[in-house]
């Protein structure tokens, strides 16, 4: 069916929270075909969010109100996600004769074997993967879990700005769920990297069959620089980031602070590189994606490809997608690398 005969369905604001900001994507669809319809990027105070966990709600629901204005304020609905880090998974096995209920009684069975809290104090999940390989009467099941602090907290933040917040996913997920929007080649076989770098950690992604088989996460960000360009500038944050992202610091602090801070981030990154390479027999990755809002430095990813001696591409979600006619097409490409993680929150509207 031609895709301007089909419905369009209106997806949920994917909500990324992290410690420097709050990203929000808002997607629709028609028939097989994806639309940008709005985003924002909103600054959040230093203190809000400390190491991936909301310290102050209050904060974090001012900046989705100001993110929600941004976007046009017709948003209702959202998704957002738990860090990795503060997440237990693990797949186990359990008979196809459990009826529904039975199943869920069973999966906090084991759950409690292997989660270090009392299970009132954890917020639990589950999926069925399907069979066993090789014996039919079992089934895969994937738990998830973590401290329901974490999600509580995520769900006052967004409740407190007037939005429903639909369901709380799993970051890695989400980042999965984007993985086809920005590598779009057909060898699945190919070991592919995501590197993103936020204000406050550098993460590693690898990626096969369009999964992620590998993940390591460090302390550094670029909070590193933006703390340095505030201090000698004496601009505020909100203000380094978004000059940052447009490339229109002066020369001065570009040659003083931010070209030495490209050396030290692609050294990070061949860092992170060989964590992986040494951590089993695996063969070379055969691309790197830059994501995070510290990718858009001038200059990083063809510095980098030199350090680690790989074809390097800023990450953009939305290089193939419609976009509404309001949102200029130049910012959206500084904003894109930034935005990778929200946009594959908002992907999960469309999972049936």
């Amino acid at each position: 069916m031609l895709s301007f005969l089909s419905k369009q369905e209106k997806g949920w604001v994917g909500i990324d929270i992290g410690s420097s900001s709050v990203k929000m994507v808002a997607l629709s669809k028609r028939g097989g075909s994806l639309k940008l319809d709005s985003y924002a990027v909103v600054p959040l105070p230093s203190t809000a969010v400390i190491e991936s966990s909301i310290q102050d709600a209050a904060q974090v629901s001012e900046a989705i109100e100001r993110g929600i204005k941004l976007c046009g304020g017709s948003l209702t609905t959202s998704v957002a996600a738990v860090p990795s880090s503060a997440v237990i998974s693990k797949t186990v096995q359990l008979s196809n004769a459990f009826t529904e209920f039975e199943l869920e009684d069973q999966v906090k069975l084991e759950a409690d074997r292997f989660i270090p809290y009392p299970l009132n104090e954890v917020a639990l999940d589950f999926e069925v993967l399907g069979p066993v390989t090789g014996n039919t009467e079992l089934n895969n099941i994937l738990l998830v879990a973590c401290r329901r602090d974490d999600v509580e907290m995520r769900e006052d933040a967004i409740n407190g700005a007037g939005l429903k917040c639909e369901v709380i996913d799993v970051d890695r997920f989400g980042t999965e769920r984007v993985f086809p929007m920005i590598h779009s080649e057909l060898d699945q076989e190919q070991l592919v990297g995501f590197v993103d770098i936020g204000a406050s950690t550098l993460t590693l992604n690898v990626f096969k069959n369009g999964e992620i088989v590998y993940n390591r996460e460090q302390a550094f960000g670029g909070n590193d620089l933006s703390n340095a360009i505030h201090q000698q500038s004496g601009l505020k944050a909100g203000e380094v980031e978004n000059l940052l992202r447009t490339g229109e610091l002066s020369d001065e602090l570009k040659q003083s602070l931010v070209l030495p801070f490209r050396s030290t981030v692609s050294q990070q990154v061949s860092r992170a590189l060989q964590f992986f390479y040494s951590s089993g027999p695996h063969n070379e990755l055969n691309k790197l994606y830059l994501l995070g809002g510290t990718s858009a430095i001038e200059g990083l990813s063809e510095q980098m490809a030199a350090e680690v001696g790989l074809s390097v591409e800023v990450a953009n979600p939305f290089a193939g997608m419609e976009r509404d006619a309001k949102i200029n097409a130049d910012r959206l490409a500084q904003d894109a690398p930034t935005l990778a993680k929200a946009c594959g929150l908002a992907l999960r509207s469309f999972e049936h």
